[in-house]
């Protein structure tokens, strides 16, 4: 299955699948050193696994979700849109590096309230999509 057009990035399920990752070992309380002990990783690979440059195998995924108390498919929850349609070979996805603004909008995004949060990223999503009518910037 082709994974249609991805230009120098993880795929958008990997990236998905470590963050989730990443934020349920945060709201347990864990640091990468922890989860990586729990799972005999290093908190090296833990690092390349919840930022999606490495894929978490299914075994590996299996060890996080026992560690972490959750189900298997919890990792797969509010995976939509793009990233779904590519993981299915339906559509195409776009992904480029992170640059230092994306990055900046990830470490403050936390700051914001839940409306806050929403309101952000129904901008983002909006601005991300282009309309035939209206000439790209």
């Amino acid at each position: 299955m082709a994974r249609s057009i991805v230009l120098d990035g993880p795929h958008p399920v990997d990236c998905h699948v470590g963050r989730r990752v990443a934020e349920k070992r945060r709201s347990r309380g864990f640091n990468q050193t922890d989860l990586g002990k729990a799972v005999g990783l290093t908190f090296q690979q833990i690092q390349k696994y919840e930022n999606g440059s490495n894929r978490i195998s299914a075994s590996k995924l299996w060890d996080f979700a026992a560690f972490l108390n959750v189900p298997v498919s919890y990792f797969f929850d509010g995976l939509e849109g793009g990233a779904a349609e590519t993981a299915a070979g339906q559509g195409d996805v776009v992904v480029g590096k992170p640059t230092r603004q994306s990055r900046e909008i990830a470490r403050l995004a936390p700051c914001l309230n839940a409306v806050q949060q929403k309101l952000v990223l129904e901008l983002i999503q909006d601005m991300a999509v282009p309309r035939p009518d209206e000439p790209e910037l």
